[in-house]
């Protein structure tokens, strides 16, 4: 507990149920280890809200005890310090508004459907961009035990423009296509042409590990606030106007409609009232991707099912295709036999082909086989006739000659 005032700075008794004993049916005993914290001099009620909950915050003692027990590598909160009036009577804290309330309620309603623990977060995390602008994230989360090894959020209460929204993801946009220091500024844009070979000159690789799937590290807005028809139109706008930045584009090809979102910032919605009405938490369907209509899971909305799984899919399909039509097309043009009308095999098409000047090249091999056999036979028989004419005018020869020696004789 005093891990988790460490970090969030603030938080009542509810927040802190949610966060760190979710399965009790009621913060009763959140509240008493509270109390007791209180007694012991490390924890304080700074004010009292509007809803009548207590806004608890960690004395100098419970900061510096919170400070030992969390890791070196988790930013602790500033310690809020007592401050009283001139009769000595503590003065109620100010400036917790119900956006604060709202982020650490995020915080604890996820953290409470498993994603993460208290140390998973960190608040108000600065992005700086080149031209002097930083923009801060309301939350960050590393769950990678449940599937998110990061996600950003930012918690809206349907109090600012949309544009204000879109905004956002386009900075964050720019932030994730910084490069690192000292990157290889011609290697990076070379590698901008093959998917996510890019990311490895960023400077995002740098700081968020990598989220286990195409794109960017996710962004979610959690809505909360004014009515329910409010809220869905919010999202609708948002979804129309920052498209360009989380719609990512379509691989080339025929027949291929999967999604390249390498460059690409997955953008999840909920609300906060959802999520505390469904059974399941922030771990039920409370989730919808941009782009998408269903709710989803937070893990099934970050999920690209129509991403690069299905483009390994649909171009082995499209390469099937172009070697039938390729096929289908060297069919037409194969050759027919002008003798019986059989198409060419493929040697004795190779061969015409490699042998221009080859003779009879109308004829498929077993016709031509039947030609030079034809010829064949056919020299046969001339040689055969002609022997036998030659054979019969030596015979006459010799007879005449028998003839002419019996009549001198």
């Amino acid at each position: 507990m005093l891990k988790a005032l460490g970090i969030f700075q603030r938080a009542t008794a509810e927040h802190l149920w949610r966060m760190l004993r979710p399965g009790d049916r009621h913060d009763r005993c959140t509240r008493d280890t509270l109390n007791a914290l209180k007694d012991d001099g490390k924890v304080r009620v700074e004010t009292r809200l509007e809803s009548n909950h207590q806004l608890w915050v960690l004395t100098e003692r419970g900061h510096k005890e919170a400070k030992q027990l969390l890791p070196g590598n988790v930013r602790i909160s500033a310690l809020r310090k007592l401050e009283v009036d001139d009769d000595g009577e503590p003065i109620t804290g100010e400036g917790y508004d119900e956006h604060a309330a709202a982020v650490t309620m995020t915080a604890a309603v996820l953290t409470g459907a498993g994603f993460g623990t208290p140390l998973s977060w960190q608040t108000e995390i600065a992005h700086k961009l080149p031209y002097g602008y930083t923009q801060y994230a309301d939350l960050t989360m590393r769950a990678p035990d449940a599937g998110v090894p990061a996600m950003l959020l930012e918690v809206d209460r349907v109090n600012e423009p949309v544009d204000v929204l879109v905004d956002k993801v386009r900075r964050y946009t720019e932030w994730f296509e910084l490069l690192a220091p000292k990157a290889d500024k011609v290697r990076a844009q070379a590698a901008g042409h093959h998917g996510a070979a890019v990311h490895n000159f960023r400077l995002w690789s740098r700081i968020y590990p990598a989220t286990g799937h195409e794109g960017y590290v996710p962004l979610a807005f959690v809505f909360t606030g004014k009515t329910k028809a409010q809220r869905a139109s919010r999202m609708r706008r948002l979804e129309q106007d920052a498209r360009s930045y989380f719609a990512g584009t379509q691989y080339a090809g025929e027949g291929i409609a999967a999604v390249d979102y390498h460059q690409a910032v997955p953008v999840v919605v909920t609300e906060l009232e959802r999520i505390t009405a469904d059974p399941d938490g922030a771990a039920g369907k409370v989730w919808r991707r941009l782009g998408r209509d269903e709710w989803q899971t937070l893990t099934e909305a970050l999920d690209n099912p129509d991403g690069d799984r299905l483009y390994v899919v649909q171009a082995e399909q499209a390469r099937k295709r172009q070697k039938e039509r390729e096929a289908a097309a060297r069919e037409a043009q194969r050759p027919v036999c002008r003798r019986c009308g059989a198409k060419f095999t493929d040697d004795r098409w190779d061969t015409i082909g490699h042998y221009p000047a080859q003779q009879h090249r109308e004829l498929c091999e077993p016709c031509l086989h039947d030609h030079w056999e034809q010829v064949r036979a056919e020299k046969a028989a001339r040689r055969q006739a002609e022997e036998a004419a030659a054979r019969e005018a030596a015979e006459a020869e010799a007879k005449k000659n028998r003839g002419l020696f019996g009549r001198r004789r």
